[in-house]
């Protein structure tokens, strides 16, 4: 159940984006669809399955700027992905521009280009462990550049590629996973895109913390006001 602040704020948050008819956080970006290829973590297992076992799953990847500030000013900028498990339920990975060093990791920074180092933010505890996700530029494929109206409008084995990696509060990153774009989806499919950081969280990992409230508040509300269902909650009859 939630709280009364929860409550608030969720509302508050709806209201806005009603007032938008858009997102009320990252408004501006573009939708690709994608595919996830993950090899594993290297060195001690996490215990997240998703995290240490071979997988390939398609895939929908949103890039996008938070406030948004004008062409290629700097902004703090963000990474979606959906990974499409059927039948199993989807996972939602989002991640903000931020610094790799573990003093920045959780730290939201402003950047120009879409090229860089995007990290949760928030952190994830398996077990006892609390671990980050990040997404990390592939150096050996083409940069996204700069702006939205850089991102590429196709993708496949010559486009962008991200890497995928996980570490420790302190630790160095490591690479377990890779994901590449393939061809731009429409205006009105990123319109109605709505990820769920919380309520699809992969199996394995949980969420807590003040962070994590104030991400699934501020993010459901908005959702809600612009009509975009949860994937955690049943369609309305």
């Amino acid at each position: 159940m939630s709280s009364p602040a929860s409550s608030a704020v969720e509302r508050a948050a709806a209201a806005l984006a009603r007032l938008r008819h858009a997102r009320l956080l990252h408004p501006a970006g573009r939708t690709f669809s994608a595919e996830v290829l993950i090899w594993g973590t290297p060195g001690p297992p996490t215990d997240v399955p998703l995290l240490d076992l071979p997988g390939r799953w398609p895939a929908t990847v949103r890039l996008s700027k938070g406030v948004p500030t004008p062409g290629s000013w700097p902004d703090v900028l963000g990474v979606g992905i959906r990974l499409h498990r059927d039948p199993e339920p989807p996972v939602d990975l989002l991640a903000s521009s931020s610094g790799a060093a573990p003093v920045l990791r959780h730290l939201p920074l402003p950047r120009r280009g879409f090229t860089g180092t995007y990290t949760s933010i928030m952190s994830f505890r398996a077990d006892r462990r609390r671990l980050y996700l990040a997404v990390l530029a592939d150096p050996d494929s083409p940069e996204l550049g700069r702006g939205l109206a850089e991102l590429p409008a196709a993708g496949g084995d010559d486009g962008p590629r991200l890497v995928l990696a996980v570490a420790s509060a302190v630790g160095p990153w490591r690479p377990f996973g890779e994901v590449r774009l393939d061809g731009r989806r429409g205006a009105r499919e990123d319109a109605a895109l709505a990820f769920d950081p919380i309520g699809n969280v992969p199996p394995g990992l949980r969420v807590a913390g003040p962070l994590a409230w104030l991400r699934d508040t501020t993010y459901r509300g908005p959702r809600r006001g612009r009509g975009a269902r949860l994937s955690r909650e049943a369609p309305r009859a």
